[in-house]
């Protein structure tokens, strides 16, 4: 039906604003199914956040701008860490003070970390000269809300829109691609994804301390999280190139990567180009002293896991990161430069397989048990009845996950298609109608980066 709109829509003299409104309105309704008065926010944030736009135009160049720009960036961010960080603070000065402040229990509004991002974007792009002022409230609004990545990503910068927003062209071949990727999306998240989770859920509910079990559980959530997120990603990409915008990558097979460095580079690369971007260039990179480097990458580490959630576990999930990234950077990376390539890839799969226990952690008795289950420390065995079940049970979907995080099926799936051009719409059609059937009989089960 939107789609339909959409196309229906005229361009007078190739100008999209038209159709911005469209997109607009979509959004806003989307934005609204989840919580009617969160939109009311949304609105709000675009409408300040394209005045503050406005002065920092007229006035850049002059003192009275970095005003402007440090009062643009605190609204922001004020509103982000009131909806998702006042409740963890309140919590963390009442354990450590003693005191008994009441919490807030404000609900999280839906994809506000990466809305908030791309504002910030704008206005500091803007002040650092590097784009232009947008004059036109509707196209700045569509900007920010545009529902296909307005969610969980990834991360759209202005700069890489800001022509499309104006005028764009909608070819054949970009809206048939654009679908080709969204149904890929789909297959991943509804296939892989929800999959892995069923085999998580029977581990979370187990009682048996088995290493066998821990490992197909962090396994699984590698993948889970992997399959989810790039998954949304491939259909906001594809539903975007349908509407007529290039929005950026944000995945690159980040499990073969050969080292650390190498695997955030693939992983989330939006979000890890925002932060060096933004952060980690302008604190000096890695053009300074050893020391500084060092509280550079801690201080981005700490920040990208505090982004994630408000919660302890997510604080060491980033710390985690920022210490085998420097462990790799001035011990490990020397070795493994001379060591073939599967040592490296071998490094960065246990590293990343750690994380789990953090990022997927509820409490420190939890990271603690599973840490114990996973190197059989306790009164932990190799392998229990429960954990051999669900080894056989899920055995081939791992498998398929675990080959399906590669570059091998789209090499296959490429080659096979260029002799024969008629698999191409058979498989899209499978996929889609399988992807719909597990939908229909499935439970509610949304993407993991939405509490972001």
């Amino acid at each position: 039906m939107f789609l339909v709109l959409y196309f229906l829509t005229p361009m007078p003299k190739g100008s999209a604003s038209l159709r911005n409104g469209v997109i607009l309105l979509a959004s806003l309704l989307f934005y609204a199914w989840a919580e009617p008065i969160f939109v009311l926010i949304l609105i709000g944030q675009c409408v300040t956040s394209w005045c503050f736009g406005l002065l920092i135009g007229k006035y850049r160049g002059k003192p009275i701008c970095k005003v402007i720009l440090a009062a643009s960036i605190s609204l922001d961010l004020g509103v982000l860490l009131l909806f998702k960080y006042a409740d963890f603070f309140v919590l963390n000065f009442n354990a450590a003070l003693g005191t008994n402040i009441t919490l807030l229990r404000l609900i999280l509004p839906v994809g506000i970390s990466f809305y908030t991002f791309q504002m910030l974007s704008y206005t500091i792009d803007l002040y650092r000269g590097k784009i232009q002022v947008n004059r036109n409230l509707l196209n700045f609004a569509t900007f920010v809300s545009m529902f296909p990545q307005l969610v969980a990503g990834p991360i759209v910068r202005y700069a890489e829109v800001e022509n499309d927003l104006e005028r764009r062209k909608h070819r054949v071949e970009d809206i048939a691609a654009g679908l080709r990727r969204f149904v890929v999306g789909l297959g991943k998240k509804v296939l892989i994804a929800n999959t892995m989770g069923e085999l998580i859920q029977h581990y979370t509910s187990s009682e048996e301390n088995a290493v066998l079990f821990s490992w197909m559980y962090v396994t699984a959530f590698a993948l889970q999280i992997y399959f989810d997120f790039s998954g949304y990603s491939d259909m906001a990409i594809g539903l975007g190139r349908v509407l007529g915008f290039k929005f950026p990558e944000n995945f690159n097979y980040p499990y073969i990567a050969k080292s650390l460095t190498e695997f955030w580079r693939r992983w989330h690369m939006t979000l890890a180009l925002w932060f060096r971007d933004f952060l980690f260039i302008p604190l000096g990179g890695s053009r300074v002293k050893p020391l500084r480097y060092v509280f550079n990458v801690v201080l981005i580490w700490f920040l990208i896991g505090f982004w994630h959630g408000a919660a302890w576990n997510f604080v060491i999930w980033g710390l985690y990161f920022a210490a085998v990234l420097l462990l790799e950077k001035y011990v490990l990376g020397k070795y493994l430069d001379k060591l073939p390539a599967f040592v490296g890839r071998g490094w960065v799969l246990f590293s990343v397989l750690i994380t789990a226990v953090f990022f997927n952690a509820y409490s420190f008795t939890e990271i603690g048990e599973t840490l114990s289950r996973l190197f059989g420390l306790g009164e932990s065995s190799f392998a229990g009845a429960e954990s051999l079940y669900y080894f056989r049970s899920f055995f081939v979907p791992l498998l398929l996950g675990i080959i399906g995080s590669t570059p091998l099926p789209k090499m296959l799936a490429d080659k096979a298609i260029k002799k024969f051009r008629v698999l191409e719409p058979i498989g899209m059609t499978v996929i889609l109608l399988i992807s719909t059937a597990f939908l229909v009989d499935g439970s509610f089960n949304p993407f993991i980066y939405f509490r972001f």
